[in-house]
């Protein structure tokens, strides 16, 4: 239950509180506006897990239904932000499916083709525009996202939690929702979906925020960089230096789905949606080539050998989705390959490396975002194998010049932004 205690101040953004000596260390636990007891943080052996509003303020969302765990709430509280800047940015409906406190996909409502339609399995030609937004953040990377946080950036109609429905999921915030949306979504889990209204209106108070690890406390101020059209493309580098306003759309999409993601990461994005995130890497170009990687098998999946696997009938969405990576993956162990086996009424074969390679190179038009410096050339060379045609990134490296050069020679347009949106 939330516990509120109406009059109580508490400023715990004030410096001070940590210079006192331990006796006199003020308890958060006492001076709070709301409180939510958690069973349990990060891991069950981390007890006494709790979240507070602060600074006098409520929780900025509304608990409807379910139990919402620690992770559940960063994921939440994370991607409520991603998709309230990019429907601010690109007024479009806007969605993410969360994991481990980075987006497994994001994307805003662009229609989708007949051939998306396809490969994400629906047969509706009702989608509302929130509905394909969600549709294109989950289909980006469906193992990533099995299990997921969602947040839509508008209210919830029935077609979209119709959707939801289908889907292993643990949550969802947004804020508002349709009555036969919320009942839909109530029934999710045996009753146990986790639900939450956000609150459109609220802002924390300070500019500053904390943190605390093993007894110390780190302060800085929050990241209130608005990234826009004007903000990130306003310093193009290259000779080439043409974008439709379709690419410029996808460059701020995967811009700000970076500002949310743990850093090390580099997004790639077409057609309003993100299609591989490599999120968390100490290296740059493992980021491109992880990102990459995933770009690759989500475009795979539109190859004519992978969407007429023979399935048998009883063979569910789900496992028909893991069946058809694995097969574009491909090098299965002899016992994998016998288990895999048993989801066709006859053996598909293999996907050769020619035709993987054949597929991929009809990758085109792909935009690229880091959310730091590209230090060397390789991360260019890794992204063009992909169909890397756009690229965002700060600048500022001392091989600036190569980095320009390499753009140049494979006919990039490169812009440098200037910001920097390392996330931790």
């Amino acid at each position: 239950m939330l516990e509120s205690f109406a009059g109580q101040e508490y400023h715990f953004h004030e410096a001070r509180r940590y210079n006192l000596i331990p006796e006199e260390r003020m308890d958060i636990s006492r001076h709070y506006q709301q409180r939510f007891e958690l069973k349990y943080g990060c891991n069950p052996q981390q007890q006494q897990a709790a979240v507070f509003s602060m600074q006098g303020s409520p929780l900025p969302f509304e608990i409807l239904n379910g139990t919402p765990g620690y992770i559940n709430l960063l994921d939440a509280l994370n991607a409520w932000q991603l998709v309230m800047e990019l429907d601010e940015a690109l007024d479009l409906p806007a969605a993410t499916s969360f994991k481990h406190v980075s987006p497994a996909g994001a994307a805003v409502g662009v229609a989708l083709n007949d051939d998306l339609k396809e490969i994400y399995g629906i047969e509706e030609n009702n989608l509302t525009p929130l509905a394909t937004a969600y549709l294109r953040a989950r289909g980006a990377d469906p193992l990533s996202s099995f299990g997921d946080f969602i947040a839509l950036s508008r209210n919830v109609d029935r077609e979209t939690a119709l959707l939801i429905r289908k889907l292993v999921s643990d949550g969802i915030i947004a804020p508002s929702y349709d009555p036969e949306a919320l009942e839909i979504l109530r029934e999710k889990k045996k009753g146990g979906f986790i639900i939450l209204q956000a609150d459109e209106d609220a802002q924390p108070e300070e500019v500053l925020e904390y943190r605390e690890v093993y007894g110390t406390v780190f302060r800085q101020q929050r990241n209130l960089t608005k990234l826009s059209d004007e903000a990130l493309l306003g310093n193009l580098v290259t000779r080439n230096r043409e974008l439709s306003e379709e690419i410029r759309r996808d460059l701020v999409l995967a811009s700000i789905s970076l500002k949310y993601t743990q850093s090390n990461s580099v997004g790639y994005a077409l057609d309003g949606q993100m299609i591989g995130i490599g999120a968390g890497q100490q290296s740059r170009v493992d980021c491109t080539k992880l990102a990459g990687r995933k770009a690759e098998t989500w475009h795979m999946r539109s190859h004519p050998r992978v969407s007429s696997l023979p399935f048998r009938d009883e063979v569910g969405n789900v496992e028909r989705t893991n069946a058809r990576i694995a097969f574009i993956e491909g090098e299965m162990t002899r016992p994998e390959r016998e288990s895999w086996l048993r989801f066709f009424v006859e053996d598909p074969g293999e996907l050769s490396p020619q035709e993987k390679a054949t597929h991929i190179e009809r990758m085109k038009g792909i935009s690229l975002s880091s959310d730091a410096f590209l230090p060397f050339r390789d991360n260019l060379d890794q992204a063009v194998r992909r169909g890397v045609q756009y690229v965002v990134q700060p600048g500022g490296s001392l091989r600036d010049d190569l980095l320009i050069e390499a753009a140049n020679e494979y006919g990039m347009v490169m812009a440098f932004s200037g910001i920097r949106l390392f996330h931790h």
